[in-house]
């Protein structure tokens, strides 16, 4: 079966990778971390050379000759990741945008894209204004198991999926769109950046690309911008591999080593991150202050059933979000009114963060766009860290209930996120 771009680009999807022989926490502490030959250490040196020497004109020394193509530190990073997420190869980027940007890019002009409608806001972004302009078009959906059939033109040559999605936590079933695409030929790609390797592997339900901003659960502290594809297909390895080089959005050695180091405990931050959003999404749905809880480890979530078959033991993550009584002034209130939780963009690292999808991530999408996929002015966004539950939960019912009662009381706020 193929899975292709065009037919000047045939993708052979392969079948899955076989299981691997460790297990994750085994894989993510040694995968692509060999010791040093020469001086035994257990931990890779930092490789900051930008060029290799070569022994003759055209022959490397060893494997490596100039750092945008290659380093010892990004190769190790991949190896490792390629492990987590039961692929073949693996290729790092500068940020997660710029992995989107290196898949998008190997489409040609008149290509089609389908893509669900919630998806992140720099993903939008990209679709709408930067893939248009190179002749690329997308459709977004709100249900793409039900009518990917529908949207499939001859044109059509990758479908894009967020699973949870961003912000909502809407889940997609990746088996039933991937058959659907493959019986055309079409790629499907996977954003697991809410969910981490730890939790759900796409390509083992039947993805063909699955990609990560580096920069949220594996590398997990919030000092590295970088992203990643992971794949199995030979062929998708020779095309990404030479956009990867030609464009260059690489990242820097430094930055490759930070990540290689924080996905070393990445199963213990994703384990206690689940735990602590599992705690306080309980909390939040018995509040009589909140609207509702969209959180795929509840049961009530409307697609638990595909959490409970696509998640490592029915593992909820450690995203959720939430609609609370009041309005944006409400929503706001909370999130300056929080003293763990930080009010700032991104997630996925050991400190816990809120904030407001309408008013930050997803601000340059269209108010109506957004209501229409449920991202209201009302809802908060929350990434658990790494902190205790019983903590985060104490913090996030008093938030709510100064903020509810201070928004009915018209009281305005100092929008200083953490005083008393």
């Amino acid at each position: 079966m193929t899975a292709g771009a065009s037919s000047d680009h045939p993708i052979t999807t392969p079948p899955r990778a076989p299981s691997p022989v460790y297990g994750f926490g085994t894989l993510a502490v040694h995968a692509g971390s060999p010791h040093d030959p020469a001086t035994g250490a257990v931990i890779e040196a930092i490789s900051l050379s930008t060029t290799f020497a070569q022994s003759a004109v055209g022959v490397p020394v060893g494997e490596f000759e100039y750092s945008r193509s290659s380093n010892p530190n990004r190769a190790n990073f991949e190896k490792m990741v390629a492990a987590l997420e039961h692929a073949k190869y693996a290729l790092a980027y500068s940020s997660g945008s710029a992995a989107t940007a290196n898949i998008l890019q190997s489409l040609a002009a008149g290509s089609h894209v389908i893509s669900v409608s919630d998806v992140y806001g720099g993903t939008h972004r990209y679709f709408t204004q930067v893939a248009k302009a190179h002749g690329v078009k997308v459709t977004f959906t709100p249900e793409i198991e039900v009518d990917i059939r529908e949207h499939i033109t001859d044109a059509t040559k990758l479908v894009w999926i967020e699973t949870p999605s961003n912000p909502t936590l809407r889940l997609v079933d990746i088996r039933a769109v991937a058959t659907a695409a493959h019986e055309r030929g079409i790629l499907v790609v996977v954003d697991n950046t809410f969910l981490s390797p730890y939790v759900q592997n796409p390509l083992d339900h039947g993805a063909d690309i699955v990609v990560h901003s580096v920069t949220k659960y594996i590398n997990g502290h919030s000092d590295v911008v970088m992203g990643v594809a992971a794949f199995n297909s030979d062929e998708l390895y020779t095309r990404l591999s030479f956009l990867q080089n030609a464009i260059g959005a690489v990242p820097s050695a430094f930055d490759s080593w930070l990540a290689h180091r924080g996905a070393k405990t990445l199963h213990l931050r994703a384990r206690e991150a689940t735990t602590n959003a599992t705690a306080v999404a309980h909390a939040l749905e018995a509040s009589r202050l909140v609207i509702s809880v969209n959180y795929p480890g509840l049961e009530s979530h409307p697609h638990r059933a595909i959490a409970l078959k696509q998640h490592r033991n029915g593992m909820g993550g450690g995203m959720l979000s939430f609609r609370i009584h009041g309005g944006h002034a409400a929503a706001e209130k909370f999130c300056q009114y929080t003293k763990i939780f930080t009010l700032a963009e991104s997630l996925g690292g050991v400190e816990s963060l809120c904030e407001i999808p309408s008013s930050m991530t997803h601000a340059g999408i269209p108010k109506a766009q957004r209501e229409a996929v449920g991202i209201f002015d009302d809802l908060v966004r929350l990434s658990c860290g790494v902190e205790d539950a019983e903590d985060l939960k104490a913090d996030v019912l008093q938030a709510l209930e100064r903020a509810v009662a201070d928004a009915a009381n018209g009281v305005s706020s100092n929008g200083v996120n953490g005083t008393n």
